[in-house]
């Protein structure tokens, strides 16, 4: 598929009903979409024999029933594939990601850039892990790059962190 073709244009959370993010989450938010929407491949591939629309795509990312939901739309809106993931397989590597985020973001007002690097590459570890769970849960279903996946679990612990 062309390079235009197999990507994300618009990503929409749906954070009804969930508190107000902090500063930092809301921050984290909006970097992620800002750098998944200059920079992403996202394509569904062939499946059973049905047809998948062409990308781009339009996602709608939600948590229902503790269940995290993707809901893919083609450009024109058409329903494209919707996928239901159970949430526990991330529950640990979410809570570990909440808590060094922390750790860091109380570091930056009070470390040494030493120890602040230390804490940002432990960080980066604990969101590599999530990034790897999320893309082993949609094996089959979407193929994406891993800065990709990155930034998608970026906004599932946004989404979570109301939850």
């Amino acid at each position: 598929m062309d390079e235009k073709m197999s990507r994300l244009i618009e990503i929409e959370l749906d954070d009804a009903g969930l508190p107000p993010p902090t500063f930092e989450i809301e921050q984290e938010r909006k970097v992620a979409i800002y750098d998944l929407l200059e920079d992403n491949r996202f394509e569904l591939p062939k499946r059973d024999d049905r047809v998948v629309p062409d990308g781009p795509y339009k996602m709608y990312l939600s948590i229902r029933e503790r269940r995290l939901v993707f809901t893919i739309f083609s450009e024109t809106d058409d329903l494209a594939a919707e996928f239901h993931l159970s949430m526990g397989p991330f529950q640990q590597v979410i809570k570990d990601y909440f808590q060094i985020c922390e750790s860091y973001f109380d570091a930056v007002k009070r470390l040494p850039p030493s120890q602040i690097e230390t804490i940002d590459m432990a960080r980066r570890g604990i969101h590599n892990e999530g990034s790897r769970v999320l893309r082993e849960r949609l094996e089959g279903k979407v193929e994406m790059d891993n800065d990709t996946a990155r930034r998608l679990f970026t906004l599932i612990c946004v989404l979570h962190f109301g939850g």
